[in-house]
């Protein structure tokens, strides 16, 4: 089973490179992105995990819609993507669930941050998938935690993906950044082992991040954006159905595995 998540947001990250933006292109930015990742998804008909700020949902209606009508499920990425405080747990649940008149029982970390489980039971949600359980210079340090899901403080834990023994990390920068044939191979291997892919990506990265001058972005972040970005998924997509992968939401993992 393949659990295909993106998290949509305001497009913060020039804020790590000294750069600054102003929020309008903030949300204009991940807007685009989100728009081109919608007809990816409606091209190949199958459903994804959208993970949103309750900011950015507030200013992208049309989207938001699109979204629900086509399929993919709600979940929370916080309220705003650059602060936190553990109220925004419960009132980015409400605010997306107002917004999009659906239910939302998933929950994960800009950045993957920690955070306390007993909070995120508190607030509702059934699961969170906030842990990249490898180690990453400068983010993870996450070796002690299962590769796979589990269940933590009645919170259903789900993962990134990594790989079996070395964890190498299956998340966007690999994809931007490893040759595609290699990411499958890895990805194979993972799926082998495991039975599911967790794998996230941003919207943002589906639109042209080579401007040095207003994102100061390495090489290794732009590496792949914009169009190029696009023809990787719609490649992968297309390898995974060939392969004759199911594709899901969250929930309908929790649902299919019985993780009540």
């Amino acid at each position: 089973m393949i659990l295909l998540s993106f998290d949509i947001e305001e497009f913060d990250m020039p804020f790590e490179y000294n750069r600054k933006i102003e929020f309008e292109d903030q949300i204009k930015v991940s807007a685009i992105g989100t728009g081109i990742i919608l007809d990816i998804l409606k091209k190949h008909q199958i459903k994804a995990t959208f993970f949103s700020t309750a900011t950015f949902a507030i200013h992208i209606p049309e989207l938001l819609k699109r979204i629900i009508d086509e399929g993919h499920e709600l979940a929370s990425h916080t309220y705003y993507h650059s602060s936190f405080d553990v109220v925004d747990l419960v009132n980015s649940k409400k605010k997306l669930e107002e917004l999009s008149n659906t239910e939302v029982i998933g929950f994960r970390m800009p950045r993957m941050q920690p955070v306390d489980e007993k909070e995120i039971y508190k607030a509702g949600y059934r699961y969170n998938s906030s842990i990249n359980p490898t180690y990453l210079p400068g983010r993870y340090n996450n070796f002690d935690k299962p590769r796979t899901f589990y269940n933590q403080e009645g919170v259903w834990q789900i993962p990134a993906s990594v790989s079996p023994i070395i964890r190498f990390p299956l998340f966007w920068l690999s994809f931007h950044n490893l040759p595609l044939w290699i990411y499958k191979l890895v990805a194979k291997w993972t799926l082998k082992k495991d039975s599911y892919l967790n794998i996230y990506f941003h919207p943002w990265e589906f639109t042209n991040l080579d401007n040095k001058e207003a994102y100061n972005f390495p090489g290794y972040v732009s590496k792949n954006s914009g169009y190029k970005m696009a023809e990787r998924l719609d490649n992968f997509i297309i390898w995974l159905k060939q392969n004759k992968n199911e594709f899901a939401t969250f929930r309908t993992f929790l649902e299919q595995n019985q993780l009540n």
